[in-house]
């Protein structure tokens, strides 16, 4: 029997998911082989049916398939639809193998739940790995400090996934994930030794955004794509600009121009724009609090452009509550 796992690449709770799922799975459902393939946020097609290849498919925390051979599916995100087509069949399934709740702060605890509630899966032995990706995802942290000194092994393991360029590096991890505590997943040397250069991309990333952010009208906004700076951790703007609301930013990578939209979980007030909607309007998405836009790579104007609307949208409702 074996199962492929498609889960969100590049993210720490698409990686606990994965993991989950596969325990869940090997424990409640039948043992099998796994096999998982990353999937990421990218102008065009998301998906490739061709490797839908498993005698099962899963896709945990990423969007939704409509494709007959996908047989389970579980996802978190507001914007989990790519069409309306999608929500009507994802209405209409009739597999209790399909599964979503947008009031989920992270995917990993969402399987955890459903796994216990519908399947009689025990989640005591991986409480760890769910809380941590509860925590990461969620933003439940106490304050910026806490978010971006990295000090926890959940932390240091979330820089390694979202910076990671190996393929076959995260299917390793993710049965590590499974069955080994945090901290004893973070000592072996295979990551371990990726760590210190890690931390020091992290100091300098902070220097650059230091350099590049200002807050204006309640919103940062800053352009980094002059850097290889994608995975640079999110809440810095936050860390350096405790008085913004939201942040704005443009990144690169090899696969995408990237337009970040966010809002600082420890405002001094609290932000009411939904940006999972802001962000659907440009072919993104994401959740109420966090979204993003993958433009094609190389296509800097009009992700700049996009970037500059959102701003201007975020300032003015920023001002007009500020006005109230």
């Amino acid at each position: 029997m074996k199962v492929r796992v498609f889960y969100h690449d590049k993210c720490f709770d698409g990686a606990c998911s994965a993991a989950l799922f596969s325990r869940f799975y090997r424990e409640r459902i039948r043992d099998a082989e796994f096999e998982y393939m990353g999937l990421v946020h990218r102008a065009g097609a998301l998906f490739n049916e061709d490797e839908f290849t498993g005698d099962e498919n899963a896709i945990v925390d990423f969007k939704y398939s409509s494709s007959p051979r996908i047989t389970w599916w579980f996802d978190h995100h507001q914007s989990a639809f790519l069409t309306a087509e999608d929500a009507s069949h994802f209405e209409q399934d009739l597999s209790n193998t399909k599964f979503y709740d947008p009031d989920f702060r992270s995917c990993t605890k969402f399987i955890a739940s459903i796994a216990a509630q519908r399947f009689g899966f025990n989640p005591a032995p991986v409480a760890e790995l769910i809380e941590w990706a509860d925590i990461i995802d969620g933003a439940l942290y106490s304050d910026p400090q806490s978010a971006v000194e990295m000090k926890e092994p959940a932390m240091k393991l979330t820089m390694v996934i979202e910076s990671n360029q190996d393929a076959g590096f995260i299917p390793k991890l993710i049965g590590m994930l499974a069955y080994k505590p945090l901290a004893e997943i973070i000592s072996t040397p295979e990551i371990a030794e990726r760590v210190p250069g890690l931390m020091d991309r992290h100091r300098k990333s902070i220097e650059i955004l230091r350099e590049r952010t200002a807050c204006k009208d309640g919103t940062v906004f800053f352009d980094i794509t002059d850097h290889e700076l994608e995975g640079y951790n999110k809440f810095v703007p936050y860390y350096l600009n405790p008085k913004c609301v939201y942040s704005v930013g443009l990144s690169k990578s090899s696969f995408r121009t990237k337009v970040s939209v966010g809002s600082n979980p420890w405002a001094p007030v609290e932000p009411i724009v939904n940006l999972a909607k802001i962000c659907e309007r440009y072919g993104g998405g994401g959740h109420a609090r966090v979204g993003a836009i993958s433009f094609p790579p190389g296509k800097f104007e009009l992700a700049r452009q996009a970037a500059e609307e959102i701003v201007a949208e975020l300032r003015a409702s920023y001002l007009e509550q500020a006005a109230k």
